[in-house]
């Protein structure tokens, strides 16, 4: 059997109605190039691993079905167990109530790749799906050709079921902190591209991601939760040595996530949450006056 170039990255739980869909939107691409299927499931509670058991046995040389689990173990865990039984010289995500509708988005991702060894991870643009059928493509206006670390680090502008990036895990492991918080791509990404390489977007649209219906979307309604869990996560970059290349944007980061904490706070009118933030940071930062000036603009929109 010829080697994996790309191993498409597959969680799962609970999504019987979606599953078969995005199966087959990995199953339909065309390469010229041998490709795996690694699927994650996390011990559903409904037919979505008979679903998954079905494509295995139809297609064994492209669908890699995890062993099957006693329990629940949750996004992260079941993330991580995941990405390591990923042995390509790619990777590309596709959740389970996600798809792709490009037959050639793994083809054109890989042959960017491969003639641009100096960029480690490729997006494009996608389509949404709302929750009443409705769609929206989301073409976004990229203001330079290509991304680095430092862009990344400030905000996550990579929608999962559209990246492709190279497989560092094989020979680096993922920091031990990550199963700390509930989501793992972001902090995958930023570890991908740590050292050296850089971002690129592909003008096509290849993907389709479904709003509110994955197994992170509870913390995605919330945005000062999100907000909360990001900023811990840049705050666990930022003690972990293997980063200390980046530190000064690391740092920057921090700032910027705490004051879009307040901000978000604010718009949740939990303003003593957003003024203990606001107090924390006056006490270490040099621009008292601009926080405090970004905190009185902040708690006036919130109360428009």
């Amino acid at each position: 059997m010829a080697p994996i170039t790309v191993s498409i990255f597959m969680l799962t739980y609970n999504q019987e109605h979606y599953i078969a869909q995005a199966i087959d939107s990995v199953l339909m691409q065309k390469t010229n190039f041998n490709y795996q299927l690694v699927i994650g499931e996390d011990c559903s509670t409904d037919k979505t691993r008979s679903v998954c058991e079905f494509f295995e046995k139809q297609y064994p040389n492209k669908v890699k079905l995890l062993p099957k689990l006693n329990k629940n173990i949750g996004l992260i865990n079941n993330y991580i167990r995941t990405l390591k039984a990923c042995n390509g010289k790619y990777i590309a995500i596709c959740d389970g109530d996600d798809y792709w509708i490009d037959e050639l988005k793994l083809q054109k991702q890989v042959d960017f790749l491969d003639k641009n060894s100096d960029y480690s991870i490729v997006g494009t643009n996608y389509k949404k799906l709302f929750s009443n059928g409705k769609f929206e493509i989301v073409k976004k206006d990229r203001l330079k050709s290509n991304y680095s670390f430092e862009d990344l680090i400030l905000k996550n502008s990579i929608t999962s079921v559209t990246v492709m990036f190279k497989n560092i895990q094989k020979d680096y492991q993922l920091p031990n902190w990550i199963d700390k918080y509930p989501y793992g791509d972001w902090p995958t990404y930023l570890w991908t591209i740590n050292k050296n390489g850089k971002i690129h977007f592909l003008e096509d649209v290849t993907a389709v991601y479904r709003i509110d219906i994955g197994i992170s979307a509870k913390i995605r309604n919330k945005h000062s939760d999100i907000t909360s869990v990001n900023l811990k996560i840049v705050e666990s970059i930022a003690a972990d040595s293997n980063f200390s290349n980046n530190k000064e944007v690391i740092t920057k980061s921090i700032f910027e996530h705490k004051k879009s904490l307040i901000a978000c706070y604010n718009r949740e009118k939990q303003y003593f949450k957003a003024l203990n933030v606001l107090l924390k940071m006056i006490l270490t930062s040099k621009n008292t006056w601009h926080l405090v000036e970004f905190y009185g603009y902040s708690l006036k929109q919130s109360i428009k």
